[in-house]
C-alpha cells in the first residue's frame, strides 16, 4: 500500500487577488509606521507643492488628529479622487525613476493614510473653487464644495482605527509627539525659506506651539546658520564650522561642530541628501571617521551636513519610507565628507568651543547662602589707558604671591618690544604657572588657562602623525605568515581594501578558498593578534563600508607615545617655555583639544570675570 506524502496536502492553498482595501492597508504598514511617518509624508507633499508656510496641528501624539495646512499650489477638484488612488502622482511620469527632484514620487502616502484612518483633503487652486473629499478606512465619498482661501488642508483623524492591532504598538502620547517634533525639525533644517509651526491641540482649543521656525533671510549659509541656531541650539551655531566642498559633481555643505563641542550620544547628527533627511550607515560612518582622531570612543560629533548632487547619482527608491539612499559611487561621497571635515577642523587651528568657558564660569559662581539675591556693589571700570598702565606694571606677574603658586614669569632684563604686543596674540602672554600644571596667560580682553600636559601632548601627537605621513608606516614581516580562514564573501570584502591596508603596514594575500595570509603587520604595534585584527576589520566593513581599525590602533600608539613624551604635570616651566608652548599651540591645528577630545585651554573674557565680582 502506497504511503501518502505528508508534504502534499489534499487541500492545496488557492492563490487569490487581494482587494484594494487590503492592498492599501499592507502598503500603509510600510509607509506609515507611526504618526511621525504620516506627518513626514504630508509635510513633504506641502514642500513639493511650493508652500512658504506650513502649519501642523496634532492631538494625543498624532493618534487622534494630524492636520497639515499649507499655502502651496493646491489640488484641483477634479483631481482629488485621483490623488487618493494608489500610484497616482504629479511628481513623475514613470519614465525615469532615477531622475527624481521631489520628495514624493510613489503615490502611496495619501491612499495609505486613507486606508488606515479618516482622511479629509480640502484644497483650492488659484482661480478655482475650493473642494473637499473624505475617505475613511479606504471608502471614499464624493467630492463636495468647501470653503478655503488658498492652498491645501489635509486632516487625518483616528490613525490606525481600521487596523486596531497597530495601535497596540504605539508608544505614549508624549513619545509620539516628540517623534513628530523631531521629524518636523529635520524637515525645517533643510528648508530655511519656509515657516514651520507645530501646535499641540490635545484637549481642544488653540493648544500650544511646541515648535516654530520663521522664514530665514540672507544667502544660503546665513539662512542655514540662523535656522540651525533655532532648531539645534545657539550653542551649536556658535561652535560650528562652515563646510563647503565639491568633488566629482557632489557638493557637501553645512556646519560641523568643534571636537570640544561633542555629545554623549549620536543625537546631534543630521544628514541630508538633495534636501531629504536620511539615516545612512555609510554617511554616519564617514562623519565618525572624520572625527575619530579627535574624540574618544564614548563621545560623538555634532553636525548638520547636506549633500547635493545630480539625482541620477543617487537612488532614493530603496525603501518606501525613503529614509535610505544608495549612491552610485559611495566612495566619492564618503571621501568628500572625511576630507572636507578634516580640512575644516585643521583650519580651526587651536580654537575650542565657547561651552568650555561657560562651564568654567558656571563652576566659579558660588551658590548663594540664602534665596534672596546677593547685594551687588557697582564699581566704575577703569579707562583703557589706565588698564594698559596696570598691565605693564603687572608684567612680571604675581610677584606678591611667590610662595603660593608654582611659578611666575619674571623677565630680569627688559625685552625689546615686539611688533605685535604679546597680549594681542590669541593665547596671550604667560603670566604664571599654578599647581605645576596650569599656565595662566593674559590676553587683550581676558585671560587663558592652559593645561600644559594636555596641550603639549597634542602638539607632540601632531608632530608624530606628520612624520608618519611623510615617511610612511614601517611594516614588520612575519617569519611565518599567519593564515586566517574566512568565508568567500568575507575574503572578497577584505581583499577589496587590501591596498589601503598595505599603506598602513598590514599586508594581506589570498591563500586559496576563503583563506588569507597575513604577511606583514605595522611594526609600531609590536606583537599583534592578526586573526582578531582581521575580524575587527571585517566587522567594521560590514557595519560602515570602511575600516579605520588599523589606522586607529597605530594612532592610539602614537597618542600613547605623545602622552609619555610630553611635558608632565608637576613640572615647573620657565617663562620662555610657557610662551613658546602658547605660540606653538597657535600654529598647530587641533591644539584646542587633547588626543581624547578634552579642551587644552579655557578662555575667560574680562567682562565675564568682572561680572563674577559684581563689577558689571
Amino acid at each position: 500500500m502506497a504511503q501518502a506524502n505528508p508534504n502534499i496536502s489534499e487541500n492545496r492553498p488557492v492563490i487569490r487577488q487581494l482587494d484594494d482595501a487590503a492592498i492599501n492597508r499592507i502598503a500603509a504598514g510600510e509607509v506609515v509606521e507611526r504618526p511621525a511617518s504620516a506627518v513626514k509624508e504630508l509635510v513633504e507633499n506641502a514642500i513639493d507643492a511650493g508652500a512658504t508656510r506650513i502649519a501642523i496641528n496634532i492631538a494625543d501624539g498624532g493618534k487622534t488628529l494630524i492636520r497639515v495646512t499649507d499655502d502651496g499650489c493646491g489640488i484641483a477638484a477634479a483631481d482629488l479622487p485621483l490623488a487618493l488612488s494608489r500610484h497616482a502622482t504629479s511628481k513623475i511620469d514613470g519614465s525615469d525613476l532615477l531622475n527624481i527632484h521631489t520628495f514624493g514620487f510613489r503615490g502611496e502616502a495619501l491612499p495609505s493614510l486613507g486606508a488606515v484612518g479618516r482622511l479629509t483633503i480640502t484644497s483650492r487652486v488659484p482661480g478655482g473653487e475650493a473642494a473637499q473629499v473624505h475617505v475613511s478606512g479606504g471608502r471614499m465619498e464624493a467630492v463636495k464644495p468647501a470653503a478655503l482661501r488658498a492652498g491645501t488642508v489635509v486632516e487625518l483623524r483616528d490613525l490606525f482605527f481600521a487596523t486596531p492591532a497597530r495601535l497596540k504598538f504605539m508608544r505614549t502620547d508624549r513619545a509620539e509627539a516628540q517623534a513628530i517634533t523631531d521629524t518636523v525639525k529635520r524637515l525645517a533644517m533643510a528648508e530655511p525659506a519656509i515657516t514651520f509651526t507645530l501646535r499641540d491641540v490635545s484637549g481642544g482649543g488653540e493648544g500650544r506651539v511646541t515648535f516654530r521656525a520663521d522664514r530665514e533671510n540672507g544667502d544660503l549659509f546665513d539662512a542655514l546658520h540662523a535656522r540651525l541656531a533655532r532648531v539645534i541650539g545657539r550653542e551649536f551655531a556658535e561652535n560650528a564650522l562652515q563646510i563647503d566642498a565639491t568633488r566629482e559633481g557632489i557638493r557637501l555643505y553645512g556646519y560641523a561642530a568643534l571636537p570640544t563641542y561633542s555629545r554623549g550620544a549620536a543625537v546631534a547628527q543630521y544628514l541630508f541628501v538633495n534636501g531629504r533627511p536620511v539615516r545612512d550607515k555609510m554617511l554616519t560612518g564617514a562623519l565618525r571617521a572624520a572625527y575619530f582622531d579627535f574624540l574618544s570612543r564614548d563621545r560623538h560629533p555634532a553636525a548638520a551636513l547636506f549633500i547635493d548632487c545630480d539625482p541620477t547619482l543617487v537612488d532614493v527608491n530603496v525603501h518606501p519610507a525613503k529614509s535610505e539612499v544608495r549612491f552610485r559611487d559611495p566612495g566619492v561621497a564618503r571621501g568628500l565628507i572625511v576630507s572636507a571635515l578634516r580640512h575644516a577642523l585643521a583650519n580651526a587651528g587651536h580654537r575650542a568651543s565657547t561651552t568650555v568657558a561657560n562651564a568654567t564660569l558656571g563652576a566659579m559662581r558660588p551658590e548663594p547662602a540664602q534665596p534672596t539675591p546677593a547685594r551687588v556693589y557697582q564699581m566704575d571700570r577703569p579707562s583703557l589707558a589706565a588698564r594698559q598702565v596696570a598691565y605693564q606694571a603687572q608684567a612680571p606677574g604675581f610677584a606678591e604671591l611667590s610662595h603660593d603658586y608654582s611659578g611666575s614669569v619674571v623677565e630680569p632684563t627688559p625685552a625689546p618690544a615686539p611688533e605685535v604686543p604679546v597680549e594681542d596674540l590669541p593665547l596671550g602672554a604667560a603670566r604664571g604657572q599654578v599647581h605645576e600644571n596650569y599656565i595662566i596667560a593674559q590676553t587683550a580682553d581676558g585671560m587663558v588657562i592652559v593645561d600644559q600636559h594636555a596641550a603639549h601632548e597634542r602638539l607632540v601627537y601632531e608632530k608624530l602623525k606628520n612624520q608618519m605621513a611623510e615617511n610612511g608606516v614601517a611594516a614588520q614581516a612575519l617569519l611565518i605568515p599567519e593564515i586566517v580562514e574566512l568565508s568567500d564573501s568575507d575574503c572578497t570584502r577584505l581583499m577589496a581594501v587590501a591596498d589601503d591596508l598595505s599603506r598602513l603596514g598590514l599586508t594581506l594575500e589570498p591563500f586559496g578558498g576563503g583563506a588569507i595570509a597575513v604577511r606583514e603587520t605595522p611594526a609600531i604595534l609590536g606583537e599583534v593578534d592578526a586573526r582578531a585584527m582581521i575580524l575587527d576589520i571585517l566587522d567594521e566593513l560590514a557595519d560602515q563600508g570602511d575600516s579605520q581599525t588599523v589606522k586607529a590602533r597605530i594612532e592610539a600608539i602614537l597618542s600613547r607615545v605623545a602622552c609619555h613624551g610630553s611635558v608632565r604635570s608637576g613640572r615647573r616651566m620657565r617663562a620662555e617655555e610657557m610662551n613658546a608652548l602658547l605660540r606653538e599651540m597657535e600654529a598647530t591645528p587641533h591644539s584646542g583639544q587633547c588626543n581624547h577630545g578634552r579642551p587644552t585651554y579655557v578662555e575667560l573674557k574680562l567682562s565675564d570675570i568682572e561680572r563674577l565680582f559684581g563689577r558689571s
